[in-house]
Parts: structure tokens; C-alpha cells; sequence
């Protein structure tokens, strides 16, 4: 499966861009599949076209559902058992996402109620998908118990 993270706004050359790298490579090709990000202008540019096959989209905002990194490891678990060939998430730029976006997701996945910049959002996705790449490896995961 294809984990797809679809961002709005460049992350350039930064820390936080060196932290999604540095979690993209040790994902390289686990459990789950395998990572790809997408950088879009805050503004404009098109989502990339849905390729054949199932699909299935979460939305990250603020209102969104939040789970445990065991949860997501397994809803993840699941689509990909379900033969999903790619999971796109999208990261919006500062106004969030459009109410239609949200309805038609499959997950509104939430990092909590707080506001956090795109750069920041980004690394804890691609921080997640790692644990839940890590998790359903079942490498043993220090929360559980």
C-alpha cells in the first residue's frame, strides 16, 4: 500500500524537513508499504489524480477523530489487509480543509484540539506512519501493556 502524504505548503530546506525524511527512510518499505509526500502550493496546484484500485483518504484537522498509535496502526493494518493500494492524508495550508473534503473523507484524523503549523503537522504524520509501520512489523511497542 501506498501511504501518501498530500501537504499544502513547502517545507524547504528546514529541521522539520530533515525529521520527515529521516522517519520516510526508516519506513522505506515496512509493513504497510511504502511513503511518498507531495508538497502542493498553499493556494492552487491539483491534488494528484486517484490512481485505479481502492483508495481511501483522511483528512487531518483539528476536529478530527484522535486515536492511539496502536488504533492507527491497526485501521492502517486493516485497509492495507483489505488490499487499499494507497491511503492519501492531507495536511491543508492555514484555513484547513473545505466542509465538502472533510465529509467525503474516510478518517478526519485530529492531532488534538491545538492548531499546529503545516511544517510541524507533517513530521507527526509521518512520524505515526512510522510507528504504525514499526507496530504492525510487530516490533514490540512500549505503550502497549
Amino acid at each position: 500500500m501506498l501511504l501518501h502524504v498530500i501537504a499544502r505548503g513547502k517545507i524547504g530546506r528546514t529541521p522539520e524537513a530533515d525529521m520527515v525524511e529521516r522517519y520516510a527512510r526508516r519506513m522505506a518499505t515496512g509493513a504497510l508499504g511504502t511513503i511518498r509526500v507531495t508538497e502542493l502550493p498553499d493556494r492552487g496546484g491539483t491534488i494528484p489524480p486517484l490512481p485505479s484500485g481502492l483508495v481511501r483518504t483522511v483528512v487531518l484537522d483539528e476536529r478530527g477523530q484522535q486515536v492511539s498509535s496502536t488504533e492507527f496502526a491497526r485501521v492502517l493494518e486493516r485497509w492495507r489487509d483489505d488490499g487499499v493500494r494507497e491511503a492519501r492524508f492531507l495536511i491543508g495550508a492555514a484555513d484547513g480543509h473545505e466542509d465538502a473534503l472533510r465529509a467525503s473523507a474516510d478518517l478526519v484524523l485530529g492531532f488534538g484540539p491545538m492548531t499546529w503549523p503545516h511544517m510541524l503537522a507533517r513530521v507527526m504524520l509521518v512520524e505515526q506512519l512510522w510507528r504504525a509501520t514499526s507496530i504492525a512489523a510487530g516490533h514490540p511497542y512500549h505503550r502497549e501493556g
